[in-house]
């Protein structure tokens, strides 16, 4: 039994042989072309060789010297193929930047275990002079350039130090400068806080303060005793000393009190309108305002005179005696010796108050004093350093030597000829070889990209992972004399019938009730579906089932002939009425008992009409009435929608498959259609066909031979105008005789 694999790989070789032929040609024309032009491969050019290694220079007395040996050994291939490294063995040995550029290699390697590293320098040319000149002189000039860069390095570090310097020598004597200023500046205060003069000062104002203190204490002592016994305050006593101490003033009392005294005589016997009285109270008034100006005169001050008193306050201010007198001048001496001291204490508490602030600023002098001193300590120890460094690489100069030297002289070792090329028939035999793997694997690929099944037993294989029924796998029964007709079997022993009659059995006497109107589609044609619906009916037909075929394929014309039926071409001009009349539209088949057939009255253009018109529905639920087993045939679901307008009226559709013509991605697509489940509907519940189950055509079964001949008599129906084949028809390619066992 041949495998599923072989089978389909035997088709897709019946469908793209000149493919996978074209891969072939390809194949060997291109090992051709490759076998003439093959030569043999030129001499091998000559390899020359040679190591550089690190060396270890006498011994070092300078830091500097030590660190560019160190860097000297940190060399890459860049910097020792200077420009200037290549110009120089381009003129000596006379070759072309391009060959260097293609021929040359520096291979630089880290030493191991303590070891120095390698510097390996290779050259190819066809002459082996050459190839080992370019060598040398390549290590020659890479020592050299090793040396360059070492010398380079210690300029760089010397011309570093010294542009350095001189900005840092300004900076020391900057911080310098700086430092003298402030010395100058706040040195006494410092010197004073580090003598202990400044805090002594600041003692001694705070105890002559208190000093002054206790003197002022005892001055308001005394005063407020002086003011108790005199009975006037220091302004008033003052006043009155003044005006006391006056001689002006006394003579004016005197003379007020000898007017005063006549006026008080006159009075007695005159009034104020004597003349003599009245001339006596003019002189007290002239008297009393004389008093009042030289009161203002003696108080006054500066030149200034001071506001009239009145005259008996004058009076009494200027009656002290000498007693009085001189405890009033007391008073006056004590009240100026009481704002002295205040002065002196105001006076002696700002120059504490100033001596304290100076104080307190003395810890941030002492700091900032100590920061310009590591200021000049920081530029002087820098300026130190860069002397030192400059003098070390100084000294490094007369050290510095390449970092390079020669491990191993270039050699150029001799070199093997190169094997012949292969001969012209071998190549092409490889190229024939792998022409026929290419070709066997392009048809391969083929066969899977066009998304067909090959086999029957993919299709089963595919309809049991969707879990549909296979109601029955059915033979190919076209044979090679009529490979255009669709093949009846009409013949009462056919062998092909048994199969048809497992399929009517499975689909028919499934379950509690069984199915009476089955609608029969496809995916895409040509997969057999009229053939397989027509074989159907006839083997219900022949198991005693009043059996109807309905042509519901509107688009196509009808397959009645085939079956010795006439056909009226008038139906077609009015599809409803040849529809409504039932016992007109139905025909019997004269070669088959119990089949019943309405033949299609197509092609029509209005074909959706006819299907949804009410004469549709009627004739649907009529013969269902009529007739035990009711097969209605329509056009493929990928073509059209007569499929789901006419399943709502049957009890499910049957799946037609078949290998080389159906899709495997339009069946897994109609297939999730009509299998999808309730939980997956995620809208409103809507009607879903039902699917009753699947039959796979045209596989290639055995079947047990026969004596007779199983299909319609061709002959007998040559007498009849052939009429054109269904839309889904297509003959298929048969296996290869050695695939169909």
């Amino acid at each position: 039994m041949t495998l599923p694999i072989v089978k389909r790989y035997l088709i897709a070789f019946e469908n793209y042989k000149f493919a996978g032929l074209a891969a072939f040609v390809v194949a060997l024309g291109i090992s051709g072309g490759v076998g003439m032009i093959l030569e043999a491969p030129p001499r091998p050019p000559y390899e020359a060789r040679g190591i550089l290694t690190y060396k270890n220079p006498p011994v070092l007395f300078s830091q500097t010297g030590q660190n560019i040996r160190q860097q000297g050994q940190q060399l890459t291939d860049r910097m020792l193929l200077q420009p200037r490294v290549i110009e120089t063995v381009l003129n000596e040995t006379m070759i072309t930047p391009r060959d260097f550029r293609a021929n040359a290699r520096v291979q630089i390697r880290p030493g191991e275990g303590g070891q120095p590293g390698t510097i390996q320098v290779t050259f190819k040319d066809y002459n082996r002079d050459r190839s080992v000149e370019v060598v040398n002189v390549l290590m020659r000039e890479m020592i050299e350039q090793s040396r360059l860069i070492n010398t380079e390095q210690l300029r760089n570090i010397m011309d570093t130090i010294q542009d350095r310097m001189g900005p840092a020598r300004a900076e020391l004597r900057e911080a310098q400068n700086t430092l003298e200023e402030y010395d100058r500046r706040e040195g006494a205060t410092l010197l004073a806080i580090e003598s202990g003069s400044l805090p002594q000062s600041i003692i001694s104002n705070r105890n002559h303060v208190e000093q002054l203190e206790l003197r002022l204490d005892s001055i308001n002592a005394q005063i407020a005793s002086l003011e108790g016994r005199l009975g006037l305050n220091v302004d008033q006593a003052y006043v009155s000393q003044a005006l006391t101490a006056d001689p002006i003033i006394a003579q004016l009392r005197v003379q007020l009190y000898q007017i005063e005294s006549q006026l008080e005589f006159l009075r007695k016997d005159f009034t104020d309108a004597h003349p003599l009285v009245a001339d006596l109270i003019k002189q007290q008034q002239a008297s009393e305002q004389q008093l009042q100006a030289r009161a203002s005169e003696v108080l006054g001050g500066h030149g200034v005179a001071a506001p009239l008193r009145q005259v008996d306050q004058i009076r009494v201010d200027s009656s002290l005696d000498p007693s009085r007198q001189q405890i009033a001048q007391n008073l006056i001496n004590l009240q100026t010796q009481q704002e002295t001291l205040l002065q002196e204490i105001a006076t002696s508490r700002e120059v504490g108050r100033r001596l304290e602030r100076e104080y307190a600023t003395i810890p941030n002098k002492q700091m900032e004093k100590m920061r310009l001193e590591q200021q000049v300590g920081y530029r002087q120890t820098l300026y130190d350093k860069m002397q030192a460094q400059l003098a070390d690489a100084q000294a490094a100069e007369a050290e510095t030597v390449s970092s390079l030297q020669v491990a191993q002289e270039a050699a150029a070792p001799d070199v093997e000829d190169p094997p012949p090329p292969p001969s012209l028939i071998l190549v092409m035999a490889a190229g024939g070889f792998g022409g026929v793997i290419v070709g066997a694997v392009l048809i391969f690929a083929l066969g899977i990209l066009s998304g067909k099944f090959y086999t029957w037993e993919e299709i089963q294989g595919a309809l049991k992972e969707r879990e549909i029924p296979i109601l029955g796998v059915v033979p190919n029964v076209l044979d090679d004399h009529a490979d255009w007709d669709m093949p009846l079997l009409l013949h009462h022993n056919s062998r092909y019938l048994e199969p048809y009659e497992q399929v009517r059995s499975n689909l028919f006497s499934n379950g509690q009730k069984p199915p009476k109107v089955v609608l029969m589609t496809s995916t895409k044609g040509p997969e057999g579906k009229t053939l397989t619906a027509y074989n159907l009916a006839i083997a219900s037909a022949r198991a005693g089932k009043r059996t109807l075929i309905i042509e519901a394929d509107l688009r196509s014309p009808s397959q009645v002939e085939r079956m010795r039926l006439a056909i009226d071409s008038q139906d077609r001009w009015e599809p409803l009425r040849y529809y409504g009349d039932l016992n007109n539209c139905i025909r019997m088949v004269p070669d088959v008992e119990n089949l019943y057939v309405i033949p299609s009255p197509g092609p029509l253009k209005q074909v959706t009409a006819v299907l949804e018109s009410s004469e549709m529905r009627r004739l649907l639920k009529e013969v269902r009435h009529r007739f035990d087993v009711v097969i209605v045939d329509v056009p493929a679901w990928s073509d059209h929608n007569d499929a789901l307008t006419l399943e709502p009226l049957t009890d499910g559709m049957v799946l037609v498959a078949r290998p080389t013509c159906t899709m495997s991605a339009q069946m897994n697509q109609l297939a999730d259609q009509l299998t999808e489940t309730d939980e997956e509907q995620t809208g409103p519940k809507k009607y879903r066909p039902r699917l009753l189950g699947a039959i796979i055509n045209g596989a290639e079964l055995d079947l047990l031979p026969e004596d007779d001949g199983e299909l319609i008599d061709i002959q007998s129906v040559d007498s009849l105008d052939r009429p054109a084949l269904p839309r889904d028809y297509e003959p298929i390619p048969q296996l290869p005789s050695g695939a169909r066992r």
